[in-house]
């Protein structure tokens, strides 16, 4: 059995869990309190950080980089593009909300409403307030994005699609995305969120911190 070990509200692993559904690979999830830095958990990843996937003898770290191997050994059904340009954009757009988007955005509300308080820690009402601003930004340009392209990256869905639905769906657990700021995303999310890879997304509970009504409403 293939095992996954993760945070539930982690968008990093959200990306692999949908990349794994998508192409129907079965795996364990291992709820990993990565905060906790325990000897098993840095034997499996000296880096301290979620995901780590285990398929068979091999043990795996950086989503990005799980995400790839997983498409190199399971290319069907597709989530990156067979042209160079098409690959680029969808790792530029991967990098963008990993990077980007991590920063400005999802350290600012979901780790400061959340993880904070999970390790003991008070939140920094200043990192909220420039959370809640910054997301505008970025669902402004995914807006615009989708004012050209059937999906995020181009005509079809791909890993960049499932970067950015893994960081917006946290954030939608703690009710921080205005879904009526833009038509365009809205939609796109609803396609997402509809797949049956997301299912299980859907189901997560984190002790402490129930999701709101809408979270696994298809018709939200």
């Amino acid at each position: 059995m293939n095992s996954l070990f993760h945070f539930a509200l982690s968008p990093a692993c959200r990306k692999v869990r949908l990349s794994l559904a998508e192409k129907k690979i079965e795996v364990e999830l291992v709820e990993e309190r990565y905060w906790e830095q325990d000897a098993d958990f840095l034997r499996r990843n000296p880096a301290g950080k979620v995901p780590v996937l285990r398929m068979g003898s091999k043990t795996m770290s950086e989503s990005a980089a799980i995400c790839e191997y997983i498409e190199e050994r399971h290319p069907t059904p597709p989530l990156m593009p067979t042209d160079a340009e098409g690959r680029y954009e969808v790792r530029r757009l991967v990098t963008w909300f990993d990077d980007k988007f991590h920063h400005e955005v999802t350290s600012k509300l979901l780790y400061e409403r959340v993880h904070k308080k999970i390790m003991g820690q008070s939140p920094d009402s200043r990192n909220v307030k420039a959370g809640a601003k910054a997301i505008r930004y970025h669902l402004d340009y995914l807006g615009w994005l989708l004012d050209q392209r059937r999906w995020l990256a181009g005509s079809q869905m791909s890993l960049a699609d499932f970067a950015a639905a893994a960081h917006l769906s946290t954030l939608d657990y703690i009710s921080d995305v205005d879904w009526n700021r833009n038509a365009n995303v809205h939609e796109w999310y609803a396609k997402i969120k509809s797949r049956p890879a997301f299912r299980s997304l859907l189901a997560d509970q984190l002790s402490g911190f129930p999701p709101p009504a809408h979270y696994a409403d298809l018709d939200f």
